[in-house]
């Protein structure tokens, strides 16, 4: 018998981690998933360090003593914070961490000067400095650090007037001056088209895809996939007590199998 043989655990600070989800649904679709949503610790991008490793480690611990196979990290804040400490912790159980794309950003023939959209923490932590130094001698990189916005997304309503205006006062001053832009933060997929209507013909990336491929690597490698050909199952928790908070996670799920 396996020692890890349920579900894949999917978390992050809220309803963010929902398109990396999506993206590991439509790889490993007879996989069953449990998400949980820490919306009522969210945003994680503007809390200290300490505060985002002591709540990622409590919600491992408790997926690991429900029974998961895999921890998949569906947030780039967690995963710089966090993901090295419970690894540590657990390691024999796959732990799947997302980080920002700046890596397919940078080896892309139009991306000659890239935006990387990001919580402030993800910007000013060490993991994000190596990627960025690592890849830095192939494109232009410009940072900007996006508070508010992940706050802004777990309300829902994305195309109120106030939404535009927080994305013009952010990413408005480089209109016209990058070719590509990076989505350093899981919450920000789900507003793709208002990005794009701020900034133009830019091509936007992000780390979801590849994550879901790491994620099903990683099971086949190690021989817990699961076996069935029944289509999995898939449950949605949150931390949050506000009124109708699952049933936003279900539109933000839907939206996410649709393409947003």
């Amino acid at each position: 018998m396996k020692e890890f043989d349920g579900y894949v655990g999917v978390f992050d600070s809220g309803v963010g981690g929902i398109s990396v989800l999506a993206e590991a649904m439509r790889a490993l679709p007879h996989e069953s998933f449990a998400y949980f949503g820490d919306s009522a610790n969210a945003p994680y991008g503007e809390k200290s360090t300490e505060a985002v490793r002591a709540r990622s480690e409590q919600i491992v611990e408790h997926l690991v003593s429900s029974g998961v196979k895999a921890v998949l990290i569906a947030c780039n804040t967690a995963t710089a914070a966090a993901a090295e400490h419970v690894r540590a912790a657990y390691p024999h159980l796959p732990i799947i961490g997302v980080e920002p794309a700046l890596k397919p950003a940078a080896v892309s023939p139009a991306s000659d000067r890239i935006l990387v959209m990001a919580t402030p923490m993800t910007l000013r932590l060490e993991k994000f400095h190596r990627l960025s130094s690592e890849w830095s001698d192939c494109a232009e990189v410009s940072t900007v650090a996006c508070e508010g916005l992940a706050a802004r997304i777990e309300r829902g309503d994305l195309d109120a007037p106030d939404l535009k205006e927080l994305l013009e006062r952010l990413v408005g001053p480089y209109r016209g001056r990058v070719s590509s832009v990076v989505l350093g933060c899981t919450h920000y997929p789900f507003i793709r088209r208002q990005i794009s209507e701020v900034l133009g013909d830019v091509t936007l990336f992000d780390g979801g895809a590849g994550t879901a491929r790491h994620l099903a690597h990683q099971l086949q490698e190690r021989g817990i996939a699961a076996e069935s050909t029944e289509p999995g199952l898939v449950e949605l928790r949150t931390s949050s007590t506000r009124p109708g908070e699952l049933d936003l996670y279900r539109r933000f799920l839907a939206a996410a199998l649709a393409g947003c």
